[in-house]
């Protein structure tokens, strides 16, 4: 595949990955798959569809999140990724991959789970990039238990729920005083939101929370000019998931869906430009699933 473009049988635009049963110590870094996912390093070619846009990405050190600030550089957005201290070694490598595309990266390390670090990232974007146009709430902490409700320890409730519901509100609001008429929240929820797997129950929980929130946003958004949309992923191979996922849980991963394979960061990118751009400037309050054919109600 030449670029995102490019006519291409889905079933065979990725490999399966071989090794979807190996499991790496959390939080997971890429550096420890088998199999390296793809975030659009040598495919996606910007359009200059975000030119002089500034974005703010949690979670924007590996998976998902770097395929969206490679895909933001490129179309022409200066971005902040927040992430985890121990994620540093994957965050250097994004924000390299942002100034390999000409535009300014702002790494801040932190714990979303504090309130101050939420306000700390909307402060230092403000300062470092001038401003706030694209706010992607993207970080997220899942961990299965294969016995449900009866191994999830109110410890592991309260990281899920603050990691990714109070950050994702706190985010917001603080945000809100910087945001112009035109500037998107993109908020990334799954199809977990409507079709929960047991062992995942806060998880899915929490995803349900954000689809809703999104909807109730973007409604008391509109008037002000700003769009809320949520992209909903299926089986994506990113180190969230041999960082998170049993082996019995693992093995496979994405081989169900109608597709066959699980998809890959750079599938996601796409969807995230959509939201972000003037092209969906009468969308909002929609959520838009990216799951190889998998249903998410």
């Amino acid at each position: 595949m030449s670029d995102q473009t490019t006519p291409t049988d889905p079933a065979e635009q990725h490999d399966q990955p071989a090794h979807t049963d190996d499991q790496i110590a959390h939080p997971g870094l890429t550096a420890d798959m088998r199999d390296t996912p793809d975030h659009g390093e040598e495919s996606y070619r910007g359009r200059d569809r975000l030119t002089g846009k500034r974005a703010v990405i949690t979670g924007g050190d590996s998976g998902i999140g770097r395929a969206v600030a490679i895909a933001f550089a490129r179309e022409g957005a200066d971005v902040l990724i927040s992430y985890l201290p121990e994620e540093e070694e994957d965050a250097a490598e994004t924000a390299r991959l942002v100034e390999a595309a000409g535009r300014k990266a702002v790494r801040h390390p932190g714990d979303i789970r504090d309130e101050a670090v939420c306000q700390a990232i909307v402060d230092t974007a403000v300062a470092e990039l001038g401003g706030i146009d694209i706010l992607v709430n993207n970080a997220a902490y899942q961990m299965a238990q294969l016995g449900g409700i009866a191994d999830i320890t109110t410890e592991q409730l309260d990281r899920v729920m603050k990691t990714n519901l109070y950050a994702m509100f706190w985010l917001c609001r603080f945000a809100l005083p910087h945001l112009q008429p035109g500037s998107v929240i993109i908020n990334s929820s799954s199809v977990q939101a409507l079709s929960p797997s047991p062992e995942l129950l806060d998880y899915a929980t929490t995803k349900a929370g954000i689809v809703n929130f999104t909807k109730g946003l973007a409604l008391e958004l509109a008037e002000k000019g700003i769009r809320v949309n949520t992209v909903a992923p299926g089986p994506i191979w990113t180190p969230l998931i041999p960082a998170t996922m049993p082996v019995e849980r693992a093995e496979g991963h994405g081989e169900d869906t109608p597709l066959g394979r699980a998809g890959q960061p750079a599938e996601l990118a796409p969807a995230y430009v959509f939201f972000a751009s003037q092209e969906s400037s009468y969308v909002t309050g929609e959520i838009l699933t990216v799951a190889g054919g998998a249903q998410a109600s």
